[in-house]
C-alpha cells in the first residue's frame, strides 16, 4: 500500500496486438507488476489513436479497429521502481514508457 508522500507515476503505451511469448503484452506487463508487489495498476484501452507510423486506429471504422492503443498506468515509490524498471523496460520493447514525479495525498 502506498503512503502519502513523493512517488512516481509510470505510463506505458503499447498496441493491443503487441505480444510476448504468445501472450498480450499488456497482460505480460500487468503480471510482471503484480508479481513484483506494485501497489496497483490499471490497463486502459483507447478508442482511437496513432503511433510513430501515423496509421490511424479507431473503433469507428471497422477496417481500422485492430491494434487499438493500450495504456498501462501505475504509481509507486522511487525505491520500488528502481528495482524493477530495467526489466520492465526490456519487457515493453517497442512501446513507450513515461514517468512523472507525483505526490500521494491518500494511499
Amino acid at each position: 500500500m502506498l503512503t502519502p508522500g513523493p512517488a512516481r507515476k509510470v505510463s506505458i503505451y503499447v498496441g493491443e496486438d503487441a505480444s510476448r511469448d504468445n501472450e498480450p503484452l499488456y497482460l505480460v506487463i500487468l503480471n510482471y507488476l503484480f508479481s513484483h508487489g506494485i501497489s496497483g495498476a490499471t490497463v486502459l484501452k483507447g478508442v482511437a489513436g496513432f503511433g510513430g507510423t501515423h496509421r490511424l486506429h479507431t473503433t469507428r471504422i471497422l477496417e481500422m479497429s485492430e491494434n487499438l492503443p493500450v495504456k498501462i498506468e501505475f504509481i509507486e515509490t522511487t525505491a520500488a521502481l528502481d528495482a524493477l524498471l530495467p526489466a520492465l523496460l526490456e519487457i515493453v520493447g517497442d512501446g513507450i514508457v513515461e514517468m512523472q514525479e507525483t505526490t500521494i495525498l491518500k494511499g
